[in-house]
């Protein structure tokens, strides 16, 4: 199994659901979060002043699958995310070792 972890824009966050569910793909959670990476802020306009804008704000995707539906989630998450401009996000990857389903106690891929 493996944890897939997003940081999109907010506003691609539908898409890139519906880009997961027609992949077959179910289940996710989505965090609300503020950063910054190569475009180290921007700077906005609000009633004719300029200000900068240090934070960015981003949706966090984080996911678990199974192995063996990785690629199809990696290529969900980039095409639907995808704009081509500076700040479309990252995908991170991670192994994860057990899964347990609280309710019955199944383990592995069968609790996700």
């Amino acid at each position: 199994m493996k944890q897939i972890t997003a940081m999109i824009r907010p506003s691609k966050v539908d898409d890139v659901k519906t880009a997961l569910v027609e992949a077959g793909i179910i289940g996710m959670t989505v965090s609300d979060a503020r950063g910054f990476g190569t475009q180290k802020g921007q700077v906005q306009r609000y009633r004719g002043n300029e200000f900068k804008v240090d934070f960015i704000a981003k949706s966090k995707l984080l996911l678990v699958v199974s192995d063996d539906k990785v690629t199809a989630a990696i290529e969900a998450i980039s095409k639907a995310a995808h704009t081509g401009e500076i700040g479309d996000g990252k995908i991170f990857v991670t192994p994860v070792e057990q899964a347990i389903r609280i309710r019955t106690g199944e383990s592995g891929d069968i609790a996700l």
